[in-house]
């Protein structure tokens, strides 16, 4: 038997995915904290990027909370956020199949008016795409700001499968050739993990990462529905392939040129026991920026 070509696999298992992501139950959206499950800003690939000969390229990002009752504003799940601060570094060390990137991640405490800091979480990042294929190896440590009273921090590595509709599926590039449906989905293992947890109650210790995203093209690249799904299991349950937590996304993107303005809701939730649900409505604003080697040549010398 000749085995299943990626893109036809990859397409025959994107139904199971839209199930996933779309139909699970409205009060169970979330967003993990860091930068990646963001929407691309745009649809350049890296060949184009090494073409325009890249130095590094980003985004900054800043958004405020506008009804946050539960979402913590420290590793501790104490405070509520009031605003988050981010910026996004990337850079291609080769081509398409090996990029570093890196998220400084800040949030505010509401309940400490709003200005000053509360935690910061950090992650450093290698990652490459492989035809449909991605993979990433990462670091991320999550710390208190203005008290130190609990960290976290853990090491995975996650592979991904990627959709692309107008690549993949004939009627959708012959129906909406202007729109485009991209997702992924896979499956990450916590191989190093201090302190970080299996739900949102802070119990447990994760160890298996199952995660979905999806991007709906809905006109030409200026507004995006989009939504991010991630699940954790628990190293210490006995049942180490059951997800305990779900965190969970819908948001939709409008762009002008290289700025983003969104509006998004997120949950976090246990899934095996009942437990202490994160939640909130948030608008951000994001400016994505690139850096081209000639540009830097000229601002720094030779």
């Amino acid at each position: 038997m000749r085995p299943t070509p990626p893109r036809a696999l990859i397409a025959a298992l994107f139904p199971t995915l839209i199930v996933v992501v779309w139909l699970y139950p409205a009060d169970g959206w979330a967003l993990e904290k860091y930068g990646r499950p963001l929407p691309e800003m745009d649809d350049r690939d890296h060949e184009a990027r090494e073409a325009e000969e890249s130095l590094f390229g980003g985004y900054l990002l800043t958004g405020a909370f506008l009804s946050n009752p539960t979402f913590a504003a420290r590793p501790d799940n104490t405070g509520l956020v009031g605003l988050r601060h981010m910026i996004h570094l990337e850079t291609d060390l080769y081509k398409q199949y090996l990029t570093f990137y890196t998220d400084q991640n800040f949030f505010s405490d509401r309940k400490e008016g709003w200005i000053r800091l509360s935690e910061w979480d950090s992650t450093y990042a290698f990652t490459g795409m492989i035809d449909r294929i991605g993979w990433r190896l990462q670091y991320e440590r999550d710390a208190g700001l203005d008290r130190r009273p609990l960290i976290q921090e853990y090491a995975d590595v996650l592979v991904t499968a990627r959709f692309q509709a107008t690549q993949d599926v004939g009627w959708w590039r012959q129906m909406f050739p202007r729109q485009n449906l991209t997702a992924y989905a896979g499956m990450g293992w916590l191989f190093h993990n201090s302190q970080y947890f299996a739900r949102p109650d802070n119990t447990g210790a994760a160890l298996y990462r199952y995660v979905a995203h999806a991007d709906l093209d809905l006109y030409k690249n200026k507004v995006i529905l989009y939504g991010d799904a991630n699940m954790f299991t628990d190293r210490q349950s006995g049942k180490a392939l059951n997800p305990t937590e779900l965190d969970w996304i819908v948001g939709l993107a409008v762009r002008f040129k290289d700025m983003e303005l969104a509006l998004y809701h997120e949950t976090d939730q246990p899934l095996d026991r009942p437990g202490l649900i994160q939640k909130y409505l948030a608008l951000q604003f994001r400016y994505s920026f690139d850096v081209s080697k000639k540009a830097a040549k000229s601002l720094f010398g030779r």
